[in-house]
């Protein structure tokens, strides 16, 4: 099989449920609440029970976002090499989307840990006209915190456009 050809997933997760700022405290440094731990812990479940690891994972500078890999991680599903981003944080859709083309050529499974709204756009331009119907019909329903897209994508990361992936699954904790 040649690389233009490889099959690749992209993970597309949000950080899971965070504190309330603090008076003075900077947003890159709130961090998760309790059951924003379990949620994650939750989401590397799921992942695991999936069979799903990750090559590298592209993660936002804010302490809630390393926080979710990290709780993402003592669940099971720690194998894979995290990359800070600091283009994540408080990024649009296409910033997101150049970062994801940036990603190692080698890696086959890439996971994006960030920040709504630009993330569930990100999912829609990707899967636009594509997609499972039920994952599509979730995601409308909003992506709340440590809401999971999981998509499949054919081809070279720097080659990734909107329409260009398959929405297969989507997954949110459920409380």
């Amino acid at each position: 099989m040649t690389a233009a050809s490889e099959d690749r997933t992209l993970i597309v997760l949000r950080h899971a449920e965070t504190e309330s700022p603090h008076p003075g405290q900077h947003d890159l440094e709130r961090a998760l609440t309790s059951q924003g731990e379990q949620d994650a812990r939750a989401v590397g479940r799921w992942l695991r029970e999936q069979e799903i690891g990750c090559d590298t994972v592209l993660c936002s500078p804010a302490l809630r976002t390393r926080q979710t890999v990290h709780e993402i991680g003592s669940a099971g599903c720690s194998e894979a090499e995290v990359i800070i981003e600091d283009a994540l944080y408080a990024a649009d859709p296409s910033a997101v989307l150049q970062v994801v083309r940036e990603a190692p050529h080698d890696a086959s499974v890439v996971m994006v840990v960030a920040h709504a709204p630009a993330l569930p756009a990100v999912v829609s331009m990707l899967a636009e006209g594509a997609g499972e119907a039920h994952a599509h019909d979730q995601l409308c329903k909003g992506f709340p915190p440590a809401a999971a897209a999981l998509l499949r994508y054919s081809g070279h990361w720097s080659d990734l456009a909107v329409g260009s992936a398959v929405l297969e699954d989507y997954y949110a904790p459920s409380r």
